[in-house]
């Protein structure tokens, strides 16, 4: 996770320390068990789970993958910021998705992988609070380094056409 990514789940979380979820939630994990289910549809999948530490406020952070069988076409939903990165980024003030498209001899085929990485905080019991623009930044920039950290252990060409930084700006 970029440097970034950390201060950005301090903003999501409120807390900069986190307790370590199962050894098997790993982005090399994920690759490989990614490489293993393309092309076929799957159910999403776990990158890894962020917890604040034992003794703190619960918070489930998830962060996961999923492959689709295209590029995302038609309008977001309008709780979401579209961001230029990948195919394409979307933020809300919980959650954000990066789709990118991913060739790699890893995935020994001709046709690319359209990957899903989604970052969202699970059983949330009420709507964010805080600044929704922060919040939004912050879920889009953890979303982006988890998506630049697994099309890199793909070894997506050009990295799947994502930007080395996060850009936030909307499209």
């Amino acid at each position: 996770m970029s440097a970034d990514a950390s201060r950005a789940l301090k903003v999501i979380t409120g807390s900069s320390r986190f307790e370590a979820s199962a050894e098997k939630y790993t982005v090399a994990q994920a690759a490989t068990e990614l490489v293993e289910a393309f092309p076929g549809p799957v159910v999403r999948k776990d990158v890894c789970r962020v917890y604040t530490p034992l003794g703190t406020s619960a918070f489930d952070l998830r962060v996961t993958w999923d492959l689709e069988d295209s590029a995302p076409t038609g309008p977001s939903a309008p709780n979401y910021t579209e961001l230029k990165m990948g195919e394409l980024a979307v933020a809300a003030a919980d959650k954000a998705y990066v789709f990118f498209a991913c060739r790699s001899e890893r995935l020994s085929s001709t046709t690319a992988a359209h990957i899903v990485i989604g970052v969202e905080r699970w059983m949330m019991p009420k709507p964010p609070e805080g600044d929704v623009k922060a919040l939004k930044d912050a879920y889009a920039t953890v979303a982006h380094s988890f998506s630049l950290a697994m099309a890199k252990e793909l070894r997506c060409e050009k990295n799947g056409g994502l930007p080395a930084q996060p850009v936030l700006v909307p499209a």
